[in-house]
């Protein structure tokens, strides 16, 4: 569809094709069932599917000048597929930070931090300073982008996500729905990547389930029903032999 663009007027020209091929493929009844039924509120969308959006990007590749184009051009959209076709090692702390202050819904906070920002060598940096924020989207993204890290990046040790452990437990009495459930999805996805990480998760998630404070309780059992399941346990001694 669209072709690498070396110079700012291919890049604007490749744009222009992309925003024209989204504003076909979208739906009116798409974009209306955004915020009621999934909960995603922006008035700038297409509605054009994610199934669509990954086919599209993979007819772009990667394409890290091209990604900035759409994302600046600010519709929800477009910035999905911004997040899918750019290069995670291109990707700078600056750009992460503004993207970051962009976040305005769930939907394109958990898709950049589980297809892009989790690649980025970046990504433990982000997760320490992002979970001080104050904007709820802002905040979700540290720990949504710890939960990323936790399922996809193959090479750390148990430190650096031992080392965030205090990030959630501070975290955990954030009353915000995004919030809540970004802490307790990072939570649940250390648990399953050694069984010392799952050790410490529980004893976690056991402290806050016993909390006085409503939404400490509320991350804890909800973290803990995940991490007791055998299946975790068994994830993660598999994950303690492949070391």
């Amino acid at each position: 569809m669209a072709k690498k663009a070396p110079s700012k007027a291919g890049v604007q020209a490749d744009l222009k094709s992309v925003v024209a091929w989204l504003e076909s493929h979208g739906s009116k009844k798409a974009v209306a069932e955004m915020g009621p039924r999934y909960g995603i509120w922006t008035d700038k969308a297409y509605g054009v599917s994610v199934g669509e959006l990954r086919k599209l990007a993979k007819e772009i590749g990667k394409d890290h000048a091209f990604a900035q184009a759409l994302w600046d051009h600010g519709w929800y959209d477009a910035r999905m597929l911004a997040t899918m076709v750019d290069d995670p090692m291109l990707v700078t702390p600056a750009q992460m930070d503004t993207w970051c202050r962009d976040f305005d819904n769930w939907a394109i906070v958990d898709t950049a931090c589980f297809v892009l920002f989790d690649k980025s060598p970046h990504a433990f940096a982000k997760i320490k300073q992002w979970a001080k924020r104050k904007p709820e989207f802002e905040k979700r993204a540290a720990f949504a982008l710890l939960a990323s890290l936790a399922l996809h990046d193959k090479k750390s040790a148990d430190a650096p996500f031992l080392q965030c452990l205090p990030l959630i437990r501070a975290a955990a009495n954030d009353e915000r729905n995004f919030v809540k459930k970004g802490v307790s999805w990072a939570l649940r996805g250390i648990a399953g990547r050694s069984t010392a990480l799952r050790d410490a998760a529980i004893d976690l998630a056991e402290e806050l389930a016993e909390s006085e404070h409503a939404t400490e309780r509320w991350v804890g059992k909800d973290a803990l029903r995940d991490i007791k399941r055998s299946l975790i346990a068994k994830r993660a001694a598999e994950r303690d032999k492949r070391k």
